[in-house]
This record gives structure tokens, C-alpha cells and sequence, in this order.
């Protein structure tokens, strides 16, 4: 059986963002690379941390994908929930169903 390549999301607090990449940098055993964007949380359960957040309405966050076998994806969230714990990072896997390089 082939192990599926999945795209694995975090949500990362904009103060986390440096320590994220650091971490993720470190994990070269399962991590190629990345892609990080930033985003804007909104809703209920989303923290304003700074005053500036709670006057714009919503917090600063930095979206980092990861592509990469489904079974590194659970290795490296067992990894993210020691490292980040008590952060209460957002994250979702979804399915990969293409990938490659335009040359």
C-alpha cells in the first residue's frame, strides 16, 4: 500500500511564527520544506493577544502547508504537540492527489 501524500496545515499565532519555522527547519528527517502565508483569524475561538488585534478585530496569524507522507504528517504533529504544547495551534490534514515541479 502506498503511504498518500497529504498537505498538513498549521495556524500559527504571529508570535510563534519565528519559533515555528525553527522547529520545522530542525525536523530535516521529515520536513523538505514548507510554504508560510499570512492570514487573518476570525471567530469565537480565536484569541486577540495584542491591543492592536482586538481593535482590528482579529488576530494575526502565519498559515505554514507542509506537503509530505501521511505517516511523517502524524510523526511530525506528535512532534508539534510536545513542542507547542498548550499553544492551541489549528491544524487539518487534507489529501494530496497531485504534485510536482513546472519546469
Amino acid at each position: 500500500m502506498i503511504d498518500q501524500p497529504v498537505c498538513l496545515t498549521l495556524i500559527v499565532p504571529h508570535q510563534l511564527r519565528d519559533e515555528m519555522f525553527d522547529f520545522l527547519t530542525e525536523q530535516s528527517d521529515l520536513v523538505s520544506g514548507f510554504t508560510a502565508s499570512q492570514g487573518s483569524g476570525h471567530g469565537t475561538e480565536v484569541r486577540l493577544h495584542t491591543a492592536a488585534e482586538r481593535v482590528k478585530g482579529h488576530a494575526d496569524q502565519t498559515i505554514v502547508q507542509v506537503v509530505l507522507p501521511g505517516k511523517d504528517a502524524s510523526r511530525l504533529l506528535d512532534r508539534v504537540r510536545v513542542s507547542f504544547a498548550g499553544t492551541k495551534l489549528v491544524y487539518w490534514t487534507t489529501p494530496v492527489t497531485e504534485r510536482g515541479t513546472i519546469q
